[in-house]
């Protein structure tokens, strides 16, 4: 009882409050809120194990990078059990990544290194490691070769388990905008000047860094110094390739035909005519001093840009990609019997049927498929102004030739033509959903590897969606 008047007291100098003024506000008094308080510092206690539902494609990304063959790149790493040196990341985080990047279209390792900070699917793949996007950059262009050799086995897994026949392939090519401008394409004149005025930077700078006293002016000076020098190689590098496509494109001296017996000689065999043809100016060739390896292509909007050629063979029941291949050379003629060959390296097997579009349609090509075993489809051209049946024989076709033009005339081989749109082409729209527009590297060694990650990427959201994915 005492303890009750004591509390009560404590309260006697409030005013007393009756059950209708708690419903009515008090008029001019200020509202009383929660407010958010942001700088206020918490602790929380979380795994990263639990940030991930069971089933998020993290999850199956890293089980299939864990069945992959990572020996070959364990074997340049240095820092060995018993010795000192400090260990690098490894190799199997940082596949996981590039491939979870790609599948997630992003293609900046800046972009991937602040993922790896505020996302928790990147969080859980790196697992407490810490990554910059120097090491990111780095490995997503060293490693063209092991990403063939991974998807060659990758397929042939799946060729081993039945769930991939490659029966029917499809082909297809895949216009790529380079990573060089349009702008830093430059003539033999300019990219010899160019080049004598780096050298001559070089030197200066050389100069400069040894006369200059402070240590911070040095650091400055030396990474001016190994700009320069890189816009140096760059440009030698332009020259080199300047000449090697003049060296390609220089007219060969034809062969005089010989006349037969009384026939008068024609205006072809003129040799002044000849003198006049080789004292015309060549036409002149550009190259890029940002990319030598890029090449103005015509692209499929009409235009024509600095690009890349990357070939796509897709097994059309699964739309796996069996082979990809990047060039610089903007048409597809001569591209399809190289892919032939490429998929019997790989697998030891050569398709039963190949489809691809007109654009692929040279005679020299479709004889070289159908010599192998191989059936093509491929849609007969007709000339504009040509009037006859374009799949009827014609003189001096060969029996090839002439029996792929006959076979495209029949409702069956038309029908199964029809799969290549459903199957490449729809793995083309896949790899440009997932940014697969323009290149963010130079060299078409470094633009390889990330085509062959797109690749092994698009490979691994099939095998997904397919249920042949590796299992926990």
């Amino acid at each position: 009882m005492s303890e009750n008047k004591g509390t009560a007291a404590l309260f006697d100098e409030l005013p007393a409050v009756s059950d209708g003024d708690k419903s009515t506000p008090v008029r001019g008094a200020a509202p009383r809120l929660q407010q958010a308080v942001r700088d206020q510092i918490e602790l929380r206690a979380c795994d990263l194990e639990s940030l991930l539902a069971p089933d998020h494609r993290a999850r199956s990304v890293w089980q299939f990078v864990q069945s992959l063959d990572l020996d070959e790149l364990h074997k340049g790493i240095r820092a060995v059990e018993g010795r000192p040196g400090r260990p690098p990341i490894d190799p199997a985080l940082l596949v996981a990544l590039w491939l979870y990047a790609t599948l997630d279209s992003v293609g900046s390792a800046r972009e991937l290194a602040r993922l790896c900070d505020s996302e928790d699917a990147y969080r859980w793949l790196c697992g407490g490691v810490g990554v910059n996007h120097h090491t990111l950059s780095d490995f997503r262009v060293q490693q063209a070769v092991w990403l063939d050799e991974q998807l060659t086995r990758s397929v042939a897994a799946l060729l081993a388990q039945g769930a991939v026949t490659m029966n029917r392939v499809a082909q297809d090519g895949l216009r790529i905008r380079a990573h060089a401008k349009a702008a830093s394409f430059r003539r033999r004149e300019r990219l010899q000047q160019l080049l004598q005025d780096a050298r001559d930077q070089v030197q200066a700078l050389k100069e400069e860094v040894n006369d200059e006293p402070g240590a911070s002016s040095r650091r400055v000076l030396a990474a001016r110094e190994r700009a320069t020098v890189e816009r140096e190689r760059r440009v030698a590098d332009a020259l080199r390739t300047l000449e090697r496509i003049e060296q390609a494109a220089a007219p060969k001296k034809a062969k005089p035909r010989a006349a037969a017996k009384d026939e008068p000689p024609s205006a072809d065999d003129n040799p002044d005519k000849d003198a006049a043809a080789s004292d015309k100016p060549p036409k002149a060739v550009r190259v890029s001093t940002t990319d030598a390896d890029a090449r103005v292509m015509k692209m499929a909007d009409g235009g024509f840009r600095p690009a890349f050629n990357g070939q796509l063979v897709v097994d059309t029941a699964t739309q796996v990609i069996a082979a990809v291949e990047l060039n610089n050379v903007g048409s597809d003629m001569n591209q399809m019997a190289p892919m032939m060959e490429d998929i019997r390296q790989r697998y030891g097997l050569v398709p039963k049927q190949w489809l691809a579009d007109g654009g692929f349609a040279k005679h020299e090509q479709i004889e070289a498929v159908a010599a192998a075993g191989c059936t093509p489809y491929l849609p007969v051209m007709a000339a504009k102004k040509d009037q006859r049946d374009p799949h009827a024989p014609r003189e001096g076709d060969s029996p090839a030739i002439a029996q792929w033009r006959e076979r495209m005339a029949a409702d069956e081989a038309r029908a199964i033509y029809k799969e290549r749109g459903a199957s490449v082409e729809c793995v083309n729209a896949q790899l440009r959903r997932r940014d697969l527009w323009r290149f963010t590297v130079c060299s078409l060694v470094k633009a390889r590897a990330v085509l062959l990650w797109h690749a092994l990427a698009h490979n691994l959201q099939r095998m997904i969606a397919l249920d042949l994915a590796p299992q926990r």
